[in-house]
């Protein structure tokens, strides 16, 4: 055996053999070659052939080495180039400990101070106050409608005597068509509470939207001050079977599609209502500040879910980064112009109620905690699909420095950020969709319409919603892709100790020789 030497540059085109092809330099017979992948272009030896130049690309982070293929050409006496191509395919190499220690210097203090505000402001419970009757704020019980009679109007309104007036008022006609029309007595049986078992009778007039019927589960409303026969009343219809049924077939679909992903997503949902139900309500009942509670809600939120659905691992790390600072910048642009606009969040019965019962709530400071747990769960998603997506560009194309890495991503983004904007809009615009249609009613002008309180808070939520969304993508690609370009050397200095991946310069480019 001897060895290989050199072949002259620029080297000569040899004579070409009998298991030579034209073009590519292949042999077209069983010239089998023994290729190494290396990224420094030395050269390795053909079984008894001419002497070959290897070019090998290897991708980073192998998990299978330097396997791979390669074709050498044989030329008779001549020297051949043989071309080796490894292609691994594998999970991500975890990141370098100095890149760990950098991560961690950083978001443990933060999961640290999280974990001490949870305790400080932990509530005992909401606190306790005088029911008022009105709204939400009554005592309710489930009972069961057993039987339903038809009756003439007249004679179930009969103290009333016959309406008169103009019926060309939405008045005036319900109150004739209810002295005209068939109308229906239902007896209702309480199945719950100290008063189980006890009926009582209810009027159901013809123009009422929700018309009961024999054997329906009602809620109703109990009013101990009202006298005896008037202290129950229904309400509500009992949708508790529905929902549960549609909320089992959200878990299966969730879980026979995510899997245990699925799973874990189910979980950290479970929690963030825990969370809700019994840190940030309560917290804000008792009179803590909301935007204070509603940071520290939801920065453990945002913990427990981004850890627990996608691991403890650098990609997670960067995506609650990214989550973070977009958060910091909702909560700043919120609250200047909520107080700018001079935002009140006392714009209907529900929160004229809680402001009536509990008058030290800082109501447009719920307002404002409001938009930042609403935006919490859509930046989830967009950092998180950033941080996969830098990482992904990176498993595909090691050799990519930070600044290519930014620009590939932020090309994904884009398109992320449109249908993600549009989404958060069409969302806002869904719920306030019955008073945008009361306004189209009254012909009102869009500015009119845009300067009521009632309006203007929802395009402020919107609006500054929308502005955290679109700076989480450049914000969160940057950090991916800073976090990925300043690993490589590192990941590939211990790499090429093993002889299984090549050894690049610091921005991911061949070193010259």
């Amino acid at each position: 055996m001897t060895t290989p030497q050199r072949p002259p540059f620029p080297p000569r085109r040899p004579r070409r053999g009998p298991n030579a092809a034209e073009g590519d330099g292949q042999a077209t017979g069983p010239v089998p070659v023994a290729t190494h992948a290396a990224n420094d272009g030395r050269q390795v030896a053909g079984q008894g052939h001419g002497p070959g130049q290897a070019h090998g690309h290897e991708a980073e982070d192998s998990d299978h080495g330097s396997g791979g293929h390669g074709a050498g050409g044989g030329h008779g006496a001549g020297g051949g180039h043989g071309h080796s191509h490894a292609h691994s395919h594998g999970p991500a190499a975890p990141v370098s400990r100095h890149l760990r220690k950098v991560i961690a210097a950083i978001l443990i203090p933060f999961a640290a101070a999280v974990l001490v505000g949870l305790a400080v402001l932990w509530p005992g419970g909401a606190p306790a106050h005088e029911r008022t009757g009105v709204g939400f704020d009554r005592q309710t019980q489930q009972a069961t409608v057993t039987k339903v009679v038809e009756l003439s109007c007249q004679s179930a309104n009969a103290p009333g005597g016959t309406p008169t007036g103009d019926t060309s008022t939405a008045e005036g006609s319900s109150a004739v068509q209810q002295a005209k029309g068939e109308c229906k007595r239902a007896t209702v049986r309480v199945d719950t509470g100290d008063d189980k078992g006890r009926t009582f009778e209810e009027i159901v007039q013809p123009d009422q939207t929700r018309q009961l019927h024999e054997g329906q589960e009602v809620v109703v409303a109990y009013e101990p001050s009202a006298p005896k026969d008037l202290q129950y009343s229904v309400t509500d219809v009992n949708r508790r079977l529905p929902l549960a049924l549609l909320a089992g077939i959200f878990a299966l679909a969730v879980v026979a599609v995510g899997r245990m992903r699925g799973l874990m997503a189910l979980v950290s949902l479970a929690i963030s209502f825990l969370l809700l139900n019994f840190f940030i309500l309560p917290a804000v009942l008792q009179g803590s500040n909301p935007l204070v509670v509603a940071v520290i809600g939801s920065s453990a939120i945002m913990l427990i879910a981004l850890y627990l659905c996608h691991g403890l691992s650098a990609r997670t790390s960067v995506a609650v980064l990214g989550t973070l600072i977009s958060l910091l910048l909702i909560g700043m642009l919120g609250s200047l112009f909520i107080g700018w606009a001079a935002l009140t969040g006392n714009t209907d019965d529900n929160t004229g109620l809680i402001h009536g019962l509990y008058p030290s709530i800082d109501m447009s400071g719920l307002l404002l905690a409001g938009v930042i747990i609403g935006s919490l769960g859509v930046l989830d998603d967009v950092t998180v699909t950033q941080t996969s997506a830098v990482w992904e560009l990176h498993e595909a194309n090691p050799a990519m420095g930070w600044r290519g890495l930014y620009r590939a991503g932020i090309r994904i983004g884009r398109d992320h950020i449109a249908s993600v904007v549009n989404t958060l809009v069409l969302a806002y615009a869904g719920a306030a969709l019955p008073l945008l249609l009361l306004f189209s009613i009254a012909q009102s002008g869009v500015g009119t319409v845009a300067n009521s309180e009632l309006v203007a808070e929802e395009i402020v939520r919107t609006l500054v919603g929308s502005i955290g969304l679109v700076a989480s993508v450049p914000v969160t690609t940057a950090l991916a892709a800073l976090v990925v370009a300043a690993d490589r050397p590192a990941r590939a200095a211990v790499a090429g100790a093993g002889g299984s991946a090549p050894v690049r310069g610091g921005r991911g480019r061949r070193r010259k020789r």
